[in-house]
């Protein structure tokens, strides 16, 4: 059996996640589809709007065969941590290829950004440098430096200011510098860009248009005709359980108070807090009502959105750089679903797949996973402060689910 592995978040799981995962098949010639999915917090610093069990769920009815989860480490980093968490078990579970979704649609751009870069990688930094210096934020210095390589040496690459499209240019750089022998595939994506809203009449909408449409009317009808009916019918027994979906701004008062209760050093501990912006995160959480309020006040031509987000992450859920200095690569595959092709295929390849399979996780002590199980308790936590009779899996007791 061959497997083809994709990289999802699944926040949440689409039509045109649907069509991703076909095609991803087709093009693969494979058996099955293995997705890595991020956990409960994901690359944008944000919370996922459900937890990652329902997504699994989604996931499994789609069509997926096997899901197994991007550690917190890695479903909460910069995009090239996140590919190399995501690309390193995809291999190690043995994908004989990976697809991704990108504007571009073609790998052999993809191949060119990457020998490109990689054959110019000290002036492609210095470049970087130079950039970062002139207080431009990191993604505009990136784009600079790239552009500036590019008109050097004409050929045919990548547009890197298009969001899939640097994911993308990400997962090969993992698979190159892991000397993986997994064989890269891209898609182009159809119909919606990343960040359209939803359309009406539309059947394909983006994740990012679709949360954005239930963030401005809770109306669940507004986006049934994006969303496979496994997926409406997911997140409206979401919506009756816990009458809102997991965002920020959700959860404001608690990261409010959790902001509030240190002192501008101790922030400095966790995770991608550099630079002093301690000091403007505890003064915009004293006068803000609202996250996105808090927000505007600390956004900034330095520190884009994206990454405010993640230290904010990192802060809530107690992610220290003490923490991420000790944690290395992954030395676990955690299962969280699977079809019966999936069991299947994790039966006749047991020998051949390279980590643990873990699917039972309350008896096994390992430091990234434990990372994980806290970062799940936060979320629980957050999502049932106003329900507290609809009480969400404990994630240590949870075993896969089979569908």
């Amino acid at each position: 059996m061959k497997a083809v592995g994709i990289v999802v978040e699944y926040n949440p799981f689409h039509n045109g996640h649907a069509y991703h995962l076909q095609q991803a098949k087709a093009v693969a010639q494979a058996d099955i589809v293995i997705a890595v999915m991020s956990g409960t917090f994901l690359q944008r610093g944000e919370p996922a709007m459900v937890d990652k069990w329902t997504r699994t769920k989604m996931a499994l009815a789609g069509g997926v065969d096997i899901v197994i989860e991007l550690p917190y480490v890695y479903s909460t980093a910069a995009a090239t941590d996140f590919a190399k968490g995501a690309i390193f078990l995809l291999s190690a579970i043995n994908c004989h290829a990976f697809a991704f979704g990108s504007e571009n649609g073609a790998i052999a751009p993809f191949l060119n950004t990457f020998q490109l870069i990689d054959t110019h990688r000290s002036d492609y930094n210095m470049l970087i440098k130079e950039s970062l210096q002139t207080g431009a934020s990191y993604p505009k210095s990136l784009h600079y430096a790239y552009t500036q390589l590019s008109q050097k040496f004409p050929a045919d690459y990548i547009d890197l200011s298009q969001p899939n499209n640097i994911l993308g240019f990400h997962y090969i750089e993992a698979a190159a510098h892991l000397k993986s022998a997994i064989q890269p595939l891209t898609i182009p994506r159809i119909a919606a860009g990343y960040h359209e809203p939803v359309q009406q009449g539309a059947t394909i909408a983006s994740a990012t248009g679709i949360r954005k449409a239930l963030a401005t009317t809770n109306e669940l009808q507004h986006i049934q005709n994006v969303l496979p009916h496994t997926s409406f019918d997911y997140l409206m027994d979401w919506s009756t359980q816990h009458g809102h979906f997991a965002s920020w701004e959700q959860f404001w008062p608690l990261l409010q108070f959790t902001l509030l209760r240190h002192t501008s050093h101790e922030l400095t501990r966790y995770m991608e807090v550099t630079e002093g912006i301690e000091h403007a995160l505890i003064k915009a959480a004293k006068t803000s009502n609202s996250f996105n309020d808090f927000m505007e006040k600390v956004k900034s031509k330095r520190y884009t959105w994206t990454r405010i987000q993640r230290m904010l992450t990192h802060i809530y859920t107690g992610y220290t750089k003490e923490q991420a200095h000790h944690l290395d690569k992954p030395s676990y595959i955690r299962l969280l679903g699977m079809s019966a092709v999936g069991q299947a295929y994790l039966g006749q390849y047991k020998k051949q797949i390279e980590l643990p399979l873990i699917s039972r996780v309350a008896a096994i002590k390992n430091d990234m996973l434990a990372v994980d199980i806290h970062a799940a308790e936060i979320y629980n936590i957050s999502v049932e402060q106003q329900v507290k009779h609809n009480r969400l899996p404990k994630d240590y007791q949870t075993p896969p689910i089979r569908m």
